[in-house]
């Protein structure tokens, strides 16, 4: 009997090796289908939409043969795509404003770009009555899809289209408190209608890149406007602007490289306040060597610059770049918002409303509602911080800064109305393409400094100072907001 149990135990001690080989194995490929399983889950809950919604998914023809596809609508109810049929069932995507929301609203044919492709699913999707929906289907009718109605304002984004006038460039309003994206302009631009038809010329239009969205996807020197940046470089290494003084002579030169104030200007002695509000470029170019790399890069990538940005549409992210040891000239230039800096009009705009909102950056969003074709809300976009990218503290001194540009300084032609504003001034100089060196005109800024209701980035190609064109395209879009019974 001894013997025996002796032997049993060994062909347990012999069978628990492949025992536990198997209950590897069974648990690894349990672990695979859960795996499975939770992303089955996760790409239904998450992902499912963005993968329909893609032009690039051929499932959406399937979507083709049964819904009619659905409008884009303003915010006050202005339709800015519809889809018409005639008695042959030929349908045709329509867009009633033509050039004025091309870039924003896009196309729908030779693929789809702005509104059309991102909300390209609720388009295609119908929450129409049901019974209804089975009396199409019988009929052989297609059902109607849902209707998206936008964050954009109609009156805000004629006033911006017009005010830009005949210069290339863009203008981007934003509500700061929420992020919803009240105007979106982009020039030089193009007719939906007729994208099919005028497509190769489009493409093949590198000398004013029609199709190209300047409010999400421009690259621009910032000039001036980047001394927001360096205000709060300067804030945070010293704690305070307080104490800050410097004498302008009308130029500064170090290592044999000359910066002038703009037309040579002499500002004399300056606080921090007077150098700002008065734009002087010798202050700055001296506050940047003084601070230096370290601090400029920081107070710039917290501000999202080298970051993705929270943005719906393509957009290119903006750049800011010293190098590993840059010289003084560069920090110089960098100071003054020239050097390899680059800045697209949206990601100001975004810079301009987390000061406006107290610090907090809310996510920008192009989509208020979807709504079927009877008015039902099937889906509402809430607003959402996205980031703070200052604090409170540094908000408020940003904000004093910037309601003295207006007050006092090159922003004047916003005072005396019955609302406050606030904003900074750029002239960012380039190279043309005929070798000379031309100005882009930048605004960014804000109305009603205790409780914002627009924050605004404008910038005109080649137009000269900041407040020669853009200042008075925003002065317009505010007075439109308070004075044209908005």
């Amino acid at each position: 009997m001894r013997k025996l149990k002796s032997k049993d135990k060994k062909r347990k001690k012999s069978k628990r090796p492949v025992n536990r080989e198997y209950t590897i194995v069974s648990y690894f490929f349990v672990l695979i289908f859960l795996s499975l399983a939770g992303y089955m889950v996760y790409f239904n809950a998450v992902e499912r939409e963005d993968v329909i919604s893609s032009p690039y998914n051929t499932r959406q023809n399937q979507f083709q043969e049964r819904i009619l596809r659905g409008s884009i609508l303003s915010s006050d109810g202005q339709v800015l795509a519809r889809t018409d049929t005639d008695g042959e069932g030929n349908e045709t995507r329509v867009y009633p404003f033509a050039n004025m929301y091309a870039h924003v609203v896009g196309y729908d044919t030779k693929g789809k770009s702005g509104m059309e492709s991102l909300a390209n699913f609720s388009l295609m999707t119908s929450h129409n009555d049901y019974i209804d929906q089975v009396k199409n289907e019988i009929m052989e009718y297609k059902n109607p899809g849902d209707n998206v109605v936008l964050t954009l304002n109609h009156t805000l984004q004629q006033v911006a289209y017009n005010a830009l006038g005949s210069y290339q460039g863009a203008v981007v309003v934003l509500n700061p408190k929420t992020g919803a994206v009240l105007a979106s302009v982009s020039k030089p631009d193009f007719n939906p209608n007729t994208v099919d038809s005028d497509w190769d010329i489009l493409v093949s239009d590198s000398a004013n890149s029609s199709l190209l969205n300047r409010a999400t996807q421009g690259a621009y020197p910032p000039g001036s406007i980047f001394k927001v940046v360096d205000a709060l470089a300067y804030l945070r290494e010293h704690g305070t602007i307080d104490g800050f003084q410097y004498t302008c002579n009308g130029k500064i030169t170090v290592d044999g490289h000359t910066i002038p104030c703009f037309g040579g200007e002499v500002h004399g002695t300056e606080d921090f306040t007077t150098a700002f509000a008065e734009s002087c470029n010798t202050a700055f170019t001296q506050m940047g060597l003084d601070l230096g790399k370290d601090a400029l890069t920081s107070a710039a990538e917290s501000l999202l610059f080298n970051s993705k940005l929270p943005i719906a549409l393509d957009y290119n992210k903006s750049k800011f770049d010293l190098g590993e040891n840059p010289g003084r000239p560069l920090l110089m230039q960098t100071s003054i918002g020239q050097g390899n800096t680059l800045v697209s009009p949206m990601h100001m705009a975004l810079i301009t409303s987390a000061v406006a909102n107290n610090g907090k950056l809310m996510e920008p969003y192009y989509i208020d509602h979807v709504e079927t074709v009877s008015g039902k809300t099937v889906e509402t976009t809430k607003p959402k911080v996205y980031k703070e990218l200052m604090t409170e503290s540094e908000a408020q001194v940003l904000k004093n800064l910037m309601a003295e540009v207006v007050s006092r300084g090159t922003g004047t032609q916003l005072s005396g109305e019955t609302y406050s504003a606030a904003g900074k001034t750029g002239s960012a100089e380039y190279y043309g393409s005929d070798g000379s060196i031309k100005t882009h005109s930048w605004f960014i800024g804000f109305s009603n400094i205790e409780n914002p209701d627009l924050a605004v980035a404008v910038i005109a190609e080649g137009a000269g100072t900041g407040s020669r064109v853009a200042v008075p395209v925003a002065h317009e879009i505010f007075n439109a907001y308070y004075y044209g019974g908005m």
